[in-house]
């Protein structure tokens, strides 16, 4: 899961470069990528004056647009990496003017959104790829095809989303979201209306669907028959996975069940306060405030193989 009701995931505002290092970099904001079935997804591309040898994706979470990881996208431009964020179809600058009879699902995100992204950063002619995984972002990249080209991951709350594992105070909320909110209101209205209930974003009925439908699986969407799960264990680039103590959408259990499904993961568990950041939740870590916890995770992606 990644939308919480009591927190507010989203600044559509990009703030000013964090640091020195990060001003020497150009921002290409307004960025067309294309997925695998040709859809055109709105991207923004962060290329450093001086670049090393890596590409970085960073992949959203659900109903989370892309501007909401620009301060960490600028931080990764400022240590050398061309980086790219961009807008599951139906998400931010990838949406219809009208989601009432979109055609999409979580499905699409990963095998032409997703896989559309990896392909571009493959086509970049530079020697590494690697990308980073925010909840729904970290735990779908093991079913794609061309994931063997991924060379590190960096996974943020990534979990299983299924109710029996989340914080205690919020057990009931995804059991009602997922077994009433999402199916109901994305029958009756055509899409799924996160904004009458949050300061999220709307979703395709396809998408409320599917997630749904997954979260209501005890093994999330590792139950699901249709998607092809035997590609996680060829998914062989190592990954470092956090799981937070003060988000209860991303428990250290809910963690531990969806990476199980990847080999080569060091898992990590982020006990606060640390590093002067008392409060992350399931959208902290993005924030410009928790700064002082990427420079490790950074130079992490540029050395891990």
């Amino acid at each position: 899961m990644s939308v919480q009701i009591a927190d507010r995931p989203v600044d559509q505002t990009p703030q000013p470069p964090p640091d020195d290092a990060a001003a020497n970099v150009t921002v290409e904001e307004n960025t067309t990528l294309r997925a695998l079935d040709n859809y055109p997804l709105a991207a923004t591309l962060y290329r450093p004056e001086v670049a090393n040898d890596t590409v970085a994706i960073i992949n959203s979470a659900t109903a989370v647009p892309r501007q909401f990881y620009h301060q960490f996208a600028w931080a990764l431009a400022g240590s050398g990496f061309t980086v790219l964020t961009y807008d599951y179809r139906g998400i931010g600058g990838s949406k219809p003017k009208n989601l009432r009879g979109f055609d999409a699902t979580m499905s699409d995100w990963v095998f032409n959104d997703m896989a559309g992204a990896l392909r571009w950063a493959n086509d970049q002619w530079l020697p590494r790829v690697v990308v980073v995984g925010h909840s729904f972002g970290g735990q779908t990249p093991g079913l794609l095809e061309n994931g063997r080209s991924i060379d590190a991951m960096l996974t943020l709350s990534a979990q299983s989303g299924h109710w029996r594992v989340q914080g205690g105070s919020q057990r009931l909320p995804v059991w009602l979201h997922t077994h009433a909110t999402l199916p109901v209101l994305s029958r009756l209205v055509g899409y799924m209306p996160w904004s009458w209930v949050s300061s999220a974003e709307d979703l395709p009925k396809g998408v409320a669907m599917q997630w749904s439908a997954w979260c209501r699986n005890r093994n999330y969407l590792l139950d699901d028959p249709m998607l092809p799960t035997e590609r996680y264990q060829t998914f062989r680039a190592p990954i470092r996975a956090y799981s937070i103590d003060d988000d209860d959408w991303g428990t250290e259990a809910s963690v531990d069940e969806m990476m199980s499904a990847y080999p080569n993961v060091e898992r990590r568990h982020m006990t606060l306060p640390t590093e002067g950041v008392s409060r992350l939740g399931h959208f902290g870590y993005f924030r410009a405030g928790a700064a002082p916890l990427w420079q490790r995770d950074i130079d992490w992606l540029a050395s891990a193989q």
